[in-house]
């Protein structure tokens, strides 16, 4: 039995160094990808940016307003909710409209189009779009002035297809939403970077998607979205499928991070792992070498304190710390303490092994039972 016990530590500590690895690759990558030139776009054509909303979230009126404040000759904004007394069209509604450039329309529509509600939005709103590169994008992210910039400088290239931008998380002042903003910082962010180093480029982020007409059109439009969770990635494999690329923003967005509470922040983690683990099951169970400090804690435990596992858990706490730090200074991020940073270890590990273990996800009080295929059936009963 030892020999056992011996030989998962061992397995356990290959995996800590792997995941070592992984630390100081994506960090010194997110600081290249900062310290990349943002390319000046050589045509500057009209853009729809659409909106959707549901309820006033803390910071939309600043998120909804920098939006407007873009540094651009001609766009439109175009906001949706499906309530008429939803209280995020009176933000709307506040916005000035005098600003030079920028139209502003908005949709109230209670229409249901499949089960992802987002894209039902989505399709309410499509009527109003009148420009032929359209922007989808979430209401908690914040931009600079350049932001339609950075979405229209890629399509200068025929072969692209999407345009799609990294997020930066900003957390309101409280400890959910911290944990929740390190989590995007410290895991997402530098895996994303990493995922294009190596190869894979079918990532499309909900943040901001950007894409021609024509491209979406010939894929089947937004109604080949409406019953699916993952709808940003099948948006990108609608546009692969077509022999286009998909191409990151020179600069990430800003995303307000709100998490009142860590049943709120659980519940939104975990839809994110298996809506990942629903399209990808074989690479989401593979990144579980993304945690090496779990997984040389593990050693510790099966090896009894074996002095290897011991130094890899030495080792896995200090690549840890070191690539926190790089990311945290290109970002330009406020220093997290250690005791945040070691519940924030123990929340990615929780997530992972729970968002492995099942197929259900809570999305806007509703429970869904996400299919093989990433399609959505929403569990009876469910609603609140």
């Amino acid at each position: 039995m030892m020999f056992v016990w011996q030989g998962l530590c061992l397995v356990l500590i290959a995996l800590t160094v792997a995941g070592c690895l992984f630390q100081v690759a994506s960090a010194a990558l997110v600081r290249r990808f900062r310290r990349a030139p943002e390319p000046v776009p050589a045509a500057r054509p009209p853009i729809s940016v659409m909106k959707p909303l549901c309820g006033a979230e803390h910071g939309m009126a600043a998120n909804l307003d920098s939006c407007l404040r873009q540094d651009y000759p001609r766009f439109q904004l175009v906001f949706g909710v499906a309530d008429p007394a939803d209280p995020a069209l009176d933000v709307v509604k506040a916005l000035p409209g005098d600003v030079e450039g920028a139209e502003i329309d908005w949709v109230a529509d209670s229409a249901r189009h499949g089960h992802n509600l987002k894209v039902g939005n989505l399709l309410n709103m499509w009527p109003k779009v009148r420009h032929d590169v359209i922007a989808i994008a979430d209401s908690d992210i914040r931009v600079g002035p350049h932001y339609l910039d950075d979405l229209a400088a890629p399509f200068d290239d025929p072969k692209v297809g999407i345009v799609t931008c990294l997020y930066v998380g900003r957390p309101e002042p409280d400890l959910w939403s911290s944990l929740g903003a390190m989590g995007i910082n410290h895991g997402f962010l530098p895996g994303a970077v990493l995922a294009r180093a190596i190869g894979r480029k079918d990532g499309c982020f909900g943040a901001t998607m950007a894409v021609r007409r024509e491209v979406l059109e010939k894929g089947g439009g937004l109604a080949a979205l409406s019953q699916v969770l993952a709808d940003d990635w099948v948006l990108g494999r609608m546009v692969r499928d077509q022999g286009l690329e998909i191409v990151l923003a020179a600069r990430p967005v800003d995303m307000n991070v709100h998490e009142p509470s860590l049943k709120t922040l659980l519940d939104h983690e975990i839809r994110w792992g298996r809506t990942i683990a629903a399209v990808d099951r074989t690479s989401y169970m593979a990144s579980v070498i993304t945690q090496p400090v779990a997984l040389a804690a593990l050693a510790v435990l099966a090896g009894g304190a074996w002095w290897p596992s011991v130094a890899a858990l030495a080792l896995a706490v200090l690549c840890r710390l070191w690539a926190v730090r790089v990311e945290e200074r290109a970002l330009g991020l406020p220093r997290c303490g250690l005791g945040l940073l070691g519940m924030r270890e123990i929340l990615s590990f929780v997530v992972y092994v729970v968002a492995c273990c099942g197929r259900t996800v809570v999305w806007r009080g509703r429970r869904f039972a996400v299919r093989a295929d990433g399609t959505l059936d929403q569990v009876e009963g469910s609603q609140t």
